[in-house]
């Protein structure tokens, strides 16, 4: 049988490579922890679950609108009055079967073969993979840990040229864990507006996972709501990952793309999770806020511990769970029998070596660095840091 080319541009995920290694290494009783994949530790909350009985029960099992339930996209609406002050109808709202899905919409019905694309670096690594299934070209634009990994307004400007078409970026971020402030948003923001060839993505899916204050949009300053895609979901904030739910909100012309392409794969999201997505939304944001709290909790402990590690360097992350320390003076080093070239090795090595499982920078567009993440519980996070220090230790 003989496959698409379209598959050679893209590759396996290595956030899903590390933890499929993990799971392999653990089969053969290694005793693994698991810091490579984002996903939050926590159980769906209780009156998120209830509804989603209370669907079923009720025999809420059939077929969806490929754009969402009416319900679903006006509660997303509220939401993005009450938490973000935007104004949107719901005509301006598509659901999807996970936000990777809502970006995959955007992107395959945004960019055309040869479009320019914006990524400021680190980013997540779908984005790259999503442009070049469109044939799309990337320009990244390298966001250094001495700038707290945030793209300036000088680097943007330089970087848009008449066929930039689309620029994506996320805050919080994956896999940094920056937040952009108000001030920074709008410095970015004045820059787009010199430039209405450009649209935007606005990857918000860690929202609520903020340890900087309320979440800021680009889509609140004037002149640029129309151009910005946001795309947001429950995964993160709801601890929903398995009930793959996420929206888009933007142009109604977007929508009505994304609509009919989306209409061609998935049709409509899973109606049972999309009457739970209706409860979490309306319902009090405690749950997210006790998880939030927990999160920050760890993150305070894994930034100092790693800030104690000879070589670790390391930025403070304002939102997400992840760590990306720089770990580049490692390279070159070794423990007598593995040498340790680059981020890769590294990663291998502390899996192999620490069994404690991370993921390489360079799937981030940053080879200098490692992501961790702190999504999982205190006492992991001990040992994992206990195991890494000593691993770290015997490279020389």
């Amino acid at each position: 049988m003989i496959l698409a080319s379209r598959l050679d541009r893209i590759q396996e995920p290595q956030t899903i490579k590390m933890a499929k290694l993990g799971r392999e290494l653990r089969a053969g009783g290694a005793n693994i922890i698991d810091l490579s994949l984002g996903e939050p530790d926590f159980i769906t909350p209780a009156h998120i679950c209830q509804a989603a009985t209370q669907a079923m029960e009720q025999g809420f099992t059939k077929y969806t609108p490929v754009v969402g339930i009416p319900e679903l996209r006006t509660a997303i609406c509220e939401k993005l009055k009450r938490d973000n002050n935007l104004d949107y109808t719901p005509e301006q709202i598509i659901v999807s079967t996970g936000a990777k899905q809502s970006l995959a919409n955007a992107v395959l019905c945004l960019i055309n073969p040869g479009d320019e694309v914006i990524i400021p670096t680190p980013y997540w690594v779908t984005y790259s993979a999503l442009v070049a299934l469109a044939e799309g070209t990337v320009k990244y634009i390298p966001c250094t840990i001495d700038a707290d990994f945030k793209l300036t307004p000088g680097q943007l400007e330089a970087a848009i040229t008449p066929a930039t078409r689309l620029f994506i970026f996320s805050s919080p971020c994956n896999p940094t864990g920056s937040v952009y402030s108000r001030e920074e948003l709008e410095a970015l923001a004045d820059v787009f507006l010199r430039h209405p060839h450009v649209a935007i993505i606005s990857d918000e899916i860690y929202e609520y996972i903020n340890y900087s204050g309320a979440h800021q949009s680009i889509a609140q300053f004037q002149g640029l709501k129309d151009r910005v895609i946001i795309v947001n979901g429950m995964s993160k904030g709801f601890a929903m990952t398995g009930w793959r739910l996420g929206y888009l909100a933007g142009p109604v012309d977007l929508v009505q793309a994304c609509e009919k392409f989306q209409g061609q794969f998935t049709s409509g999201a899973n109606s049972i999770t999309q009457r739970a997505a209706i409860t979490a939304l309306r319902s009090s944001l405690e749950p997210t806020q006790t998880m939030t709290k927990a999160f920050r909790e760890r993150r305070d402990y894994v930034i100092d511990a790693l800030a104690k590690m000879p070589g670790i360097k390391i930025n403070k992350p304002e939102g997400a769970f992840y760590a990306f320390p720089n770990v580049s003076s490692f390279f070159g080093k070794t423990d007598g029998s593995t040498v340790i070239k680059n981020d890769e090795d590294l990663s291998m090595y502390l899996l192999h070596k620490a069994h404690v499982s991370t993921v390489n920078g360079a799937a981030f567009g940053n080879d200098q660095c490692i992501r961790i993440s702190f999504a999982t519980s205190m006492e992991n996070l001990r040992e994992a840091m206990d195991r890494m220090a000593k691993a770290l230790a015997a490279l020389h």
